[in-house]
């Protein structure tokens, strides 16, 4: 296995780089800047009917694709770039961030008492070197989460605690959230917004080896 002493997570969620640990994977943090977060908050626009896996599957790419980008203007040492997009699915709609409070809690109407699919797509990248190409890996892990009946108060103190903001289907599995969830079929560390099983797969896969 090629070994390299920690792999870039082009991320900003704090969770990601925790679960990274969590499974012993040194990581350095190879987050946009404040300009390219606002463009990148523009990658996640849906275009058109398009599927949510097709959904996570492109804006994991773009993300991918200004993570290499990124790590090229830096000029930064040469190891494994690791990108990651997280969407939530009622049938075939796909429920990304709430706009504001009032999305929040309307998202989450629509999920009360409901199963709902939560997809993330995970891509791993190996930028080219001289004498070698860029290499990819993906992979998107989808798991099947039912929620309780939330009565108007539940989702009133829930969107008030702020929580909801930012994240996708407007919950989160590892705060308050916890308390709503009946069911979990899949990846809970998926639904967190990053699957540790398939990056291990991915790195496995890619013959590639993170730490010393």
């Amino acid at each position: 296995m090629n070994p390299y002493p920690y792999l870039y997570l082009a991320s900003q969620s704090p969770r990601r780089q925790q679960l990274l640990q969590q499974i012993g994977l040194p990581c350095q943090l190879l987050a946009p800047d404040s300009a390219e977060a606002e463009s990148a908050e523009a990658l996640e626009s849906i275009q058109g009917s398009e599927s949510p896996k097709r959904y996570v599957q492109r804006v994991t790419a773009l993300k991918a694709d200004s993570a290499v980008v990124r790590w090229a203007d830096r000029g930064l040492p040469i190891a494994p770039i690791l990108c990651a997009d997280t969407t939530v699915a009622l049938g075939k709609q796909i429920l990304g961030k709430p706009h504001d409070e009032a999305d929040a809690a309307h998202i989450l109407r629509m999920l009360s008492g409901q199963e709902h699919r939560v997809l993330t797509a995970v891509t791993l990248v190996l930028p080219a070197t001289r004498g070698r190409a860029e290499r990819r890996w993906s992979a998107v892990d989808v798991s099947k989460v039912r929620m309780r009946e939330l009565s108007r108060a539940d989702i009133a103190a829930y969107v008030a605690s702020g929580e909801p903001i930012g994240k996708a289907g407007a919950y989160a599995v590892q705060g308050r959230a916890a308390a709503f969830i009946t069911h979990l079929s899949g990846s809970h560390t998926g639904v967190m917004g990053l699957p540790v099983h398939a990056v291990s797969a991915l790195l496995a896969q890619a013959k590639i080896k993170i730490g010393p």
